[in-house]
């Protein structure tokens, strides 16, 4: 989720960091003697049993108008799976104005961003004919045999996130195959004195066959050029653990824990800063966004601690403290009474909140369900403030769809001032959160304001092959960017179709989202 990094890396910014150490031969040039063990193997079966709904739930009584909204949502996403398998297969993402591929530089040769992307969202829709397509494309053509530079954050999220939802929604071994295989190819990344992953640019080796998953292999990591004097990023190392916890219990072998490090030092006003050294395991600077740079360390916190059906009591703790410090320093009201979170930077508040920053609406409703009776309602309404000023940024611009940033100062609220922050890349944040505020209060509001995003989104943002993003939303023709992305299909038609259905579809019971909207399963220990 976090924001994209510049073009460009520093010269002289790349560090090598050495693999993992090979255990030492013996002397007499013996081979080592060999552990035995048998073969991991994951239930599916009793994994499926213990579901406390359908996956695709059960569809009883709905009324006419939500089923046809539902299907208009369902129609858009058949409209650019059919444009992106026309025009781009292979490639990551669609270019609907050009009718051609794009690649980009974040995934480290890896192809398919909107196949992977996409493949839970088909299922759900039950878009059974395009998901076979996309299910074809990743056994015959999903190619793990390369060498590139990538961001572990987007790679994790995106492809892996992708494969362990597809798994555990339909069983098929191809899913789980290559969500294990990629994760292997990860692990260089952790290779620092802290075991905090370098700012997450790292290069994806092939082959890689030092032992099973988590015995890392060589390669080399290092920070994006223009991170804080070599740091790591808070929603880029703080976005892990979902994804990394499911490869550990797939593949039998222990996880990581990234949160030792992050207990052990100091938090300014109890705060996280976005930047640490993965050398020292210290605080590079002090500045704190609940937007990108931060944004998704806060949700997998949470989440952790529902996935692991809510035993994970660091995860529960952590949360508690963060929020409890941004409610203190972070959020504000406006004169106009709009509540935002600010931004702070040493101290000194920036008036601004980022589309990114919208999901937190929705973290914190998720969050209040399970807060004490005393603060439930008050986090209830505070996430009910949060996505309702997001709401306005959406109506108080002429196409109805939301800034990449707005602000409240000068006299302006909840509205881009700089002609920097005026576009719309099809971003799923505001839905995300009317999704979880309509499931956890049934307010009619939040369905309402989601039909109003989606016939903007027809409106503006469809044009002939594809859906496209715009660059200024405070204008009725607006020129479009010619990208679509790979999380449009991911995320946001999949909250948009969420939103009209009923609760028991992918049911928040029983899975928790990743933060690029792939269902991951909660780790129901009580069940039969």
């Amino acid at each position: 989720r976090m924001a994209a990094p510049p073009a460009h890396t520093a010269p002289g910014s790349r560090q090598q960091v050495q693999g993992g150490e090979r255990r030492a031969q013996p002397a007499t040039g013996e081979s080592p003697a060999r552990e035995t063990r048998a073969p991991f193997r994951f239930d599916y079966e009793r994994f499926r049993r213990s579901l406390r709904h359908p996956v695709r739930g059960r569809r009883a009584g709905e009324d006419p108008e939500t089923r046809a909204r539902r299907m208009k949502i369902k129609e858009m996403m058949k409209f650019a799976w059919d444009n992106y398998r026309q025009y781009a297969l292979g490639k990551n993402e669609l270019r609907p104005l050009t009718r051609n591929g794009h690649i980009g530089n974040m995934f480290g040769g890896l192809r398919g961003a909107t196949v992977v992307d996409a493949l839970d969202t088909l299922y759900i829709m039950e878009l059974e004919e395009e998901f076979q397509e996309a299910k074809k494309w990743v056994e015959e053509s999903f190619d793990l045999n390369v060498n590139g530079e990538a961001s572990l954050f987007e790679v994790n999220i995106r492809y892996v996130g992708g494969l362990l939802a597809a798994y555990y929604l339909t069983g098929e071994e191809v899913f789980r195959r290559k969500a294990l295989e990629l994760g292997e190819k990860l692990l260089p990344a952790f290779n620092t004195p802290t075991g905090i992953p370098r700012g997450l640019r790292f290069r994806l080796w092939f082959p890689c066959t030092e032992g099973s998953l988590f015995s890392p292999c060589s390669g080399m990591s290092w920070s994006w050029g223009w991170a804080s004097a070599g740091s790591s990023i808070l929603a880029e190392f703080g976005t892990l653990h979902l994804e990394f916890l499911h490869l550990s219990q797939l593949s039998g072998n222990p996880v990581m824990n990234i949160r030792k490090v992050l207990n052990r030092v100091e938090k300014p006003q109890g705060l996280y800063p976005n930047f640490l050294s993965p050398v020292t395991g210290n605080w590079v600077q002090h500045h704190v966004s609940i937007g990108g740079l931060g944004d998704s360390f806060y949700e997998y916190l949470i989440k952790s601690w529902l996935m692991s059906d809510r035993k994970d009591s660091e995860a529960k703790r952590m949360y508690d403290d963060a929020l409890e410090a941004i409610e203190k320093h972070l959020v504000k009201k406006s004169a106009g009474g709009l509540t935002y979170i600010a931004e702070w930077r040493g101290g000194i508040l920036d008036h601004k909140m980022g589309h990114l920053a919208c999901f937190s609406g929705g973290m914190i409703a998720l969050g209040a369900e399970q807060a004490a009776e005393e603060r439930k309602q008050h986090y209830l309404s505070l996430a009910a403030e949060i996505t309702s000023t997001c709401h306005e940024s959406y109506t108080r611009s002429d196409t109805k769809l939301g800034p990449e940033a707005f602000r409240f100062d000068a006299g302006s609220e909840a509205m881009a001032t700089r002609l920097s922050e005026r576009y719309y890349i099809l971003r799923p944040e505001v839905v995300e959160s009317y999704m979880y505020l309509w499931r956890l209060t049934h307010d009619p509001k939040y369905r309402q304001w989601g039909w109003e995003v989606v016939k903007a989104l027809e409106k503006h943002c469809r044009v002939e092959a594809g859906f496209s993003g715009i660059r200024d939303v405070y204008t009725t023709t607006p020129t479009h960017d010619n990208m679509q992305q790979s999380f449009f299909l991911a995320e946001t038609l999949k909250y948009l179709y969420l939103l009209f259905s009923e609760d028991d579809v992918l049911s928040l019971h029983d899975w928790v989202f990743n933060t690029e909207a792939h269902p991951l399963p909660v780790n129901h220990t009580d069940s039969k």
